[in-house]
C-alpha cells in the first residue's frame, strides 16, 4: 500500500497523506510587482516536483497557485512609472509564465488572482464581523486576534511575546497591536466598494478566500516559503478557522530559503538573482537539480561551486541517456535489471518519506554512475537499454529534467558523418577526420570515443559551461 509522509509545520511531525481520489494543494504564489527570483523558483520547483511524483503514482493532483495582484508595492511601482497598477501586475504575470515555462514547471490547475475574488473576500470578512472575530475601525476592518485563542500555533509564537514584534502594523485605531487588516479603507486606485467603505483587501484574506473557494474548507497541503509562516500563514489559519469552524489545511509544508554566498537575498545588498538571470547562465536542468539538492525544508546557499557541481552531474546524465540509446554491447541483463530497479525503489522510498529529494537524487546519480561504468566497458546491450530507458524517463519526468534530443533526420546525418570520420581514421587520413569532427561539433554534438566505436550525444548549451 502506498504511504507518503510530509513534515507538518503545525504539529512538527510527519503527517501521512490521506490518498483518496486526489490530493488538493494550495501554494502561495508571488506578488507581481517585480520579476521572480531564485528564492521563488526553489519553492515552485519543490511543489512542481512533489506534484510530478504524486502523479507518477497515479494520484490526481489539484494545485491552486495564486497571484497577489493588489498590494502596496504594486501601487508604489505603478505610481513611480505613472501607470495603472494593472499594467504592472499584468507585465510581471506575463514574465512569470515566461520564466517558469523555461524552468519546465507544469501549469497549476488554476492561477486565481486576488483582484478577481474581491466579492469572495468581502463575504468572508462580513461573516467574521457577524461572528465578532472582526471589527470596523477608523482605517479599515481588522481581525480580533484575542478572540482566536489558538493564535500562534503554527509559528509557535506567544501573543504576549508578539505585541512589540517588528512585523506588527502600528495603528492606534486597532483594539490591539496584533490585530491585522482584513480590509483597508482607501480611495486610491485600485479600490472597491464594500459594506464598510471604499478600499482594498488586506494581504492575508485573499489566500483564505481563494483556497476555500477552489479546494474546500479542509484540504490536504498548504505550501509556501518558510518566510510566510508568520504572519501570513498564521493569519490565514486564524481567519479561515474562525470562518469555517474547521481545521484549515491538513498539512503545512514550507520550503527553506535561498541565501547568496551565505547572505540573505535583498535589494539593499544588490544580490538578488532573478529567474531569468540564473536560467540564462545555467539553464533549467542545473537550476532544478540545485534547488532539489538539499532537503526542501532546509535553507540552501546559492554558490558558483554548487552550481558547477550540479552541471557536472547533469553532463553525466546526458552521457548516460545517449549511451543507452546508442549502446549495442552485452552484459548480464538480470544483474543490471536488479541494480536499476533497486535504485528506483530507493528513489521512491526517499520521495515518500518527507519528500527527501536530496536522498532520492543520491540514488538517481548512483544509478547513472553504474550505467556509465557499464557503458565505458561497452556492456550496454539493447535489452539493458529497453529496461533502463523507461525507468530513467520516469525519474527524469518526476525531477522535471529534459534531455536535449535530436530528430530522426539529425540522427541519420550524424551517424553518416561519424561513419565517414571512422573511415578516415582507419585510413590514417587524420586531417580529413578532424575536419569531419569539427563539422560534427558545430552541430552541437559531443563525441564519445570508446575502444571499438564512437558514440555521440547532444548536450544542452549552458552559458556558464567553460
Amino acid at each position: 500500500m502506498l504511504t507518503i509522509k510530509i513534515h507538518d509545520t503545525l504539529t512538527n511531525s510527519k503527517n501521512e497523506l490521506e490518498i483518496n481520489k486526489k490530493i488538493r494543494i494550495y501554494l502561495c504564489g508571488v506578488t507581481v510587482y517585480d520579476d521572480s527570483h531564485i528564492g521563488h523558483a526553489r519553492t515552485i520547483i519543490i511543489f512542481d516536483t512533489l506534484r510530478r511524483f504524486l502523479e507518477s503514482k497515479k494520484i490526481h493532483v489539484e494545485l491552486i497557485q495564486n497571484f497577489t495582484d493588489v498590494d502596496d508595492k504594486i501601487i508604489k511601482r505603478a505610481n513611480d512609472e505613472n501607470v495603472e497598477p494593472s499594467i504592472i501586475s499584468d507585465r510581471f504575470i506575463k514574465n512569470y509564465f515566461d520564466d517558469f515555462s523555461r524552468l519546465n514547471i507544469k501549469n497549476a490547475t488554476q492561477y486565481p488572482k486576488a483582484t478577481e475574488h474581491i466579492p469572495d473576500m468581502i463575504n468572508l470578512i462580513q461573516n467574521l464581523i457577524e461572528k465578532e472575530f472582526a471589527y470596523v475601525a477608523k482605517n479599515g476592518v481588522y481581525f480580533k486576534v484575542a478572540k482566536f485563542t489558538e493564535y500562534g500555533k503554527l509559528s509557535k509564537k506567544k501573543t504576549e511575546d508578539l505585541e512589540s514584534g517588528a512585523r506588527i502594523e502600528i495603528d492606534e485605531s486597532k483594539d490591539s497591536p496584533l490585530d491585522f487588516a482584513l480590509w483597508k479603507f482607501s480611495e486610491t486606485i485600485p479600490f472597491w466598494d464594500s459594506p464598510w467603505g471604499k478600499g482594498r483587501p488586506g494581504w492575508h484574506i485573499e489566500c483564505s478566500a481563494m483556497s476555500i473557494k477552489y479546494l474546500g474548507e479542509n484540504f490536504d497541503i498548504h505550501g509556501g516559503g518558510r518566510d510566510l509562516i508568520f504572519p501570513h500563514h498564521e493569519n490565514e489559519i486564524a481567519q479561515s478557522e474562525s470562518f469555517t469552524g474547521k481545521q484549515f489545511a491538513k498539512t503545512w509544508m514550507h520550503a527553506g530559503m535561498i541565501t547568496i554566498n551565505g547572505e540573505k537575498m535583498s535589494k539593499s545588498l544588490g544580490n538578488i538573482k532573478s529567474v531569468n538571470h540564473v536560467l540564462t547562465n545555467w539553464g533549467p536542468n542545473v537550476i532544478r537539480l540545485f534547488c532539489m539538492s538539499g532537503h526542501y525544508s532546509k535553507p540552501i546557499d546559492y554558490t558558483e561551486d554548487l552550481l558547477k557541481e550540479n552541471l557536472v552531474k547533469w553532463r553525466q546524465v546526458e552521457t548516460c541517456y545517449y549511451e543507452l540509446i546508442l549502446g549495442d554491447g552485452s552484459d548480464d541483463v538480470k544483474t543490471v535489471k536488479e541494480m536499476i530497479e533497486s535504485h528506483e525503489r530507493k528513489f521512491d522510498d526517499a520521495m515518500s518519506d518527507d519528500f527527501n529529494t536530496s536522498l532520492a537524487l543520491t540514488s538517481f546519480f548512483d544509478m547513472i554512475k553504474e550505467l556509465n561504468a557499464l557503458a565505458s566497458e561497452e556492456k550496454i546491450s539493447k535489452q539493458i537499454s529497453d529496461i533502463a530507458i523507461p525507468i530513467l524517463d520516469r525519474l527524469l519526468n518526476i525531477l522535471g529534467l529534459k534531455i536535449t534530443k535530436v530528430t530522426d533526420e539529425e540522427k541519420a546525418s550524424i551517424i553518416e558523418l561519424i561513419k565517414n570520420r571512422d573511415e578516415m581514421r582507419i585510413k590514417k587520413q587524420f586531417d580529413e577526420a578532424d575536419e569531419i569532427r569539427d563539422k560534427i561539433l558545430s552541430l552541437g554534438i559531443t563525441l564519445i570515443d570508446h575502444k571499438s566505436k564512437t558514440l555521440w550525444m547532444k548536450k544542452e548549451i549552458i552559458k556558464s559551461d567553460s
